[in-house]
């Protein structure tokens, strides 16, 4: 049963990651006041499909100046590493209970910087390391932010796992006692997931696409797949996090938050990266900080009355 479970799970998240991209392109297609993709299937439902198709069925070419093991096998870690982490998520299954659900994804998100660090390095170009150096600086730098936030909330529920919080927010919402943490998270999960206005890993116009700018045919469709799960899985835990409710609650707030995520993607210009790096340590991280030691202070006010 759990061989079964994992293989529904991995067909679930690569069914989202395909029907992501096309709201995607979407997306972006009527903000840039055109249709999109629109020929495949109906309305283009089948435009991902054929996207894989052609990807996973082209030729495999790499450098003959790269670290070939390391250059091949670092798609694979980050696209593993995000189903690692979907193995947590409260599906009610019943095989297993994260009791430190919390934890392990902070363990499990530390490795990011890793694969897009190898990936970067081992192609042996300048551009790919250039990419892979700011991925790492940028992923570190907003990790702490996100830590911070997280720890917040745990001070408060008392509990590490996903479940509890789940259960916790029954009578009312997180949203609603955390002011403005909800919006550092979403500004810490962009740069995170290096997202649009914080593209910088990825930065086409300087970088002609950052760390992955090597990588062809299933290389790269493992590289897309491992960063387009990551933005459902965060866009999920930010759900559990504030809002709560059932798991048919979370699936449909999760692709409202998606929606918003892509539409940051068509309207905010690019970041600059010194600003980026600033706003992560100058403004972010303190305020962090006060809240965390707030909501320390407020829990054991709460316990001594």
């Amino acid at each position: 049963m759990l061989v079964i479970y994992y293989v529904l799970l991995l067909i679930c998240v690569l069914v989202s990651v395909a029907f992501l991209t096309l709201l995607e392109r979407k997306v972006l297609g009527y903000i840039q006041i055109r249709k999109g993709p629109n020929k495949v299937g109906f309305s283009g439902i089948l435009q991902p499909f054929s996207d894989a198709i052609k990807l996973f069925s082209k030729e495999q070419t790499w450098s003959l100046v790269s670290n070939y093991l390391l250059y091949f096998f670092s798609p694979v870690f980050m696209f593993f590493m995000s189903l690692f982490l979907w193995s947590m998520m409260p599906f009610g299954t019943g095989f297993y209970d994260f009791e430190f659900g919390f934890f392990f994804f902070l363990c499990v998100l530390s490795l990011g910087v890793y694969p897009l660090m190898i990936a970067g390095w081992s192609s042996n170009s300048k551009y790919a390391l250039l990419g892979g150096l700011r991925a790492v600086a940028q992923t570190i730098s907003y990790e702490v932010s996100l830590a911070l936030v997280l720890l917040s909330f745990i001070v408060m529920v008392g509990e590490y796992s996903l479940d509890d919080f789940v259960e916790f927010q029954s009578s009312f919402y997180l949203i609603f006692f955390f002011y403005l943490l909800p919006l550092v998270w979403v500004v810490s999960c962009l740069a995170e997931m290096n997202r649009t206005p914080f593209d910088f890993a990825e930065g086409e116009s300087e970088l002609v696409s950052g760390f992955n700018v090597e990588y062809s045919a299933g290389g790269f469709a493992l590289l897309f797949l491992g960063e387009y799960s990551m933005i459902i899985l965060m866009s999920t835990i930010m759900v559990i996090l504030f809002l709560g409710g059932s798991l048919n609650l979370v699936f449909f707030r999760k692709w409202v938050y998606l929606f918003l995520v892509l539409w940051l993607r068509g309207t905010f210009p690019r970041y600059r990266y010194d600003k980026l790096m600033g706003l992560a340590w100058k403004s972010i991280l303190p305020f962090t900080l006060h809240c965390l030691f707030m909501h320390m202070g407020f829990k054991v006010l709460l316990e001594i009355l």
